[in-house]
Order: C-alpha cells, then sequence, then structure tokens
C-alpha cells in the first residue's frame, strides 16, 4: 500500500489536502477516500466516522475485506458492484443496504468516443454510506469537488436520491450529445458513404442500446424505492424521488427515440447504397451493351469467308461507320428509356 497526499484547488478555488489512498496492481489505480460533513462543509478525514462517506474507487480483495470490518458492510455487497455484468437491484441483509444501479460511461477508443455503462454500488450502513464503482465516474466526483448543492453525508437518504437524480441527468447529457453525433455523421454521409462513418453509427446505435436496457432496470430500482421503507424518506425526499423517476423515465423516452431515428437513418443510407449499386450495375450492362454491337460486327467480318466488302477498298470504313452509327443508335435507345451513360459520372465520387 502507498499513501500520497496531494494539494487539490477546488472549484471555489480553496486549497485542500487530500489524502488519497490507492494500491497499485497492474498499473490500476484503486482509491479509497473518506469524506465527512463537518461545520456544513465537505472535509476529507483520514478513516471512516459516523455519518462519512466513503468513496471507493476498483478496491482489491483486500481493501473491500478492511471497509467491510470497518463499517459493518456485507464484502459480498462491495464486491457486487465491481462485476461489469452485475444487474441492477436492491439487496437488504441485516440493517445492511445495497442500491445498485447502472451509470453512464464515456471512453476513447482509438480516434472516437464510445458510450457503455457500468455498475454503481449504493451501500448503506447503520453509520455510513458507502459508494463502490468500477471507474471513476463523474457523477461521484462532483460530489467529492463540491459541485453538487445541498449536499450532507449525514443526510444519508438525500445523499442516495441526488446521486440517482445525477445519474439521470448524466444519461441526459449523453443522449444530447450521441444526437448531436449522429447529426455530424449524417451531414458526412450526404458528402461521401464511406465505411468509417458507417462504424460509427454502428457503435452510437451500440451505446443507445446499453442506455436503454440499463436506463429501464433502473426504472424497476426507483419504483422498488417509491414503493418500499428501504430508506428513511422525509417530505422533501418524496419530492426529490419523483423528480428522479420523472428524470429516468425522459431519460428512457429521449434514448427510445433517438434510437429509432438513428435506425431510421442506417436503414435509409442503406436503401441509398443498394440504389447506387443498382444504378452503377446499370451503367455498366449499358456499356457492355453498346460495346458488343461493334465487337459483334467485327467478329463476323473478319471470319475466314467471303463478305461484302472483302475486295474493296473503302469497306474498312464502311464497317466503321457502320459500326459507330450502331453505337450512337443504342445510346439513343437507352437514353430515352433512363439508361444513359451519364449516370455513370454522377457516381464516381463513391468510387
Amino acid at each position: 500500500r502507498k499513501t500520497a497526499a496531494a494539494v487539490c484547488i477546488s472549484h471555489s478555488g480553496c486549497a485542500t489536502i487530500r489524502i488519497v489512498e490507492f494500491f497499485e496492481r497492474g498499473g490500476e489505480a484503486r482509491v479509497v477516500t473518506f469524506y465527512n460533513t463537518i461545520d456544513d462543509k465537505l472535509v476529507e478525514i483520514s478513516g471512516p466516522e459516523k455519518g462519512c462517506w466513503v468513496w471507493m474507487v476498483h478496491p482489491d480483495d483486500a481493501e473491500v475485506q478492511r471497509i467491510a470490518e470497518l463499517t459493518g458492510a456485507e464484502p459480498e455487497m462491495l464486491r457486487a458492484p465491481l462485476d461489469p455484468e452485475e444487474r441492477a437491484r436492491i439487496e437488504s441483509e441485516d440493517g445492511v443496504s445495497l442500491i445498485l444501479v447502472d451509470i453512464p460511461t464515456i471512453e476513447m477508443e482509438g480516434k472516437d468516443f464510445v458510450y457503455s455503462t457500468i455498475p454503481l454500488g449504493i451501500v448503506k450502513t447503520a453509520e455510513h454510506l458507502i459508494t463502490v464503482c468500477l471507474k471513476d465516474s463523474h457523477i461521484m466526483r462532483d460530489f467529492a469537488l463540491g459541485r453538487v448543492k445541498g449536499f450532507f453525508t449525514n443526510k444519508r437518504t438525500r445523499f442516495i436520491l441526488q446521486i440517482l437524480y445525477r445519474n439521470a441527468s448524466r444519461y441526459l447529457q449523453y443522449l444530447r450529445q450521441i444526437d448531436k453525433k449522429t447529426n455530424a455523421i449524417e451531414n458526412e454521409l450526404q458528402k461521401t458513404l464511406r465505411n468509417n462513418e458507417l462504424m460509427q453509427l454502428m457503435r452510437l446505435e451500440k451505446s443507445l442500446v446499453f442506455f436503454a436496457t440499463s436506463l429501464k432496470s433502473n426504472e424497476i430500482v426507483l419504483e422498488k424505492l417509491l414503493r418500499s421503507d428501504l430508506i428513511r424518506r422525509f417530505p422533501d425526499d418524496e419530492d426529490l424521488l419523483e423528480d428522479v423517476i420523472i428524470e429516468n423515465k425522459q431519460a428512457i423516452e429521449m434514448c427510445a427515440i433517438y434510437r429509432d431515428i438513428l435506425s431510421s437513418t442506417m436503414d435509409a443510407f442503406s436503401s441509398v447504397i443498394n440504389n447506387n449499386v443498382n444504378d452503377i450495375m446499370k451503367v455498366l450492362t449499358s456499356l457492355t451493351l453498346v460495346l458488343s454491337i461493334p465487337t459483334l460486327i467485327a467478329s463476323i467480318w473478319g471470319m475466314n469467308v467471303a463478305v461484302p466488302f472483302e475486295g474493296s477498298s473503302v469497306g474498312f470504313w464502311v464497317l466503321l461507320g457502320v459500326s459507330l452509327l450502331a453505337s450512337v443508335v443504342s445510346i439513343i435507345i437507352l437514353s430515352r428509356r433512363k439508361i444513359a451513360l451519364t449516370h455513370l459520372f454522377p457516381y464516381a465520387k463513391y468510387a
């Protein structure tokens, strides 16, 4: 274990000393921090106290066991959010409750951003509130940096609802980003149909599927919270819980709308590509037909038998003129049927 002290500047410009415990294993930093509200101010402390918040990011088994012993939390509840495939749910055992929800994440993959979801565990014990996640998230970082108004670690019910509300708001923010990115890709696709833009649309559609699944799972958790007495609620908390549910439903509706729009866009561009291929094949067929006429005439007059104009000095020019005339006539006929060779040029940019 290594302990590092770093000076961080909060959003208000005040310098505070952060005591960060982190564990290096496989090149990954495992962070555990403790916070408590003292005199209406969020302060980082060296260990768990009554009414404090324990923020755990990708802890190892030893740290999970240590925090479980210090806070009285169940080790299984602390390990549950560390499984990326863990489903959103609510558990309660011996006075310790677990609220597991999916939160949105954004990562760089090559030159593009990839949106996905990971579990976030909120464990409530008799005296502490613990949040566990695989990765450092903007949602919890905002609380640690004091960017959330009305946040107090000792008001655990409100703290839980504030986390859920900011989670739903983060989904909405990422959904708007996806919509803007989709529009930008559509503008590029109108200029040129390249595989790169189409692959970006496919990745965005995949992200929306992840978001839709996670939002519906979170909705079930919120409905259970509304019906159950798992967390003690005050009159103000009832309004906040309803706001959380409304925000989550809005995110579900926006995700469904964007999925439909993106799916329709993919279908439309697929149809455009098919039409372009059909038109190009039509042009190539026309070229083959036009060129086959002179080839046929030349083949006939190239036989080793007696043919007209065999001994004429102007025979070559007569056959050349007939071939050109037949080709021009075929082009005129194809043009009247809208199969002209000029159709080839508009699609040269797709080559």
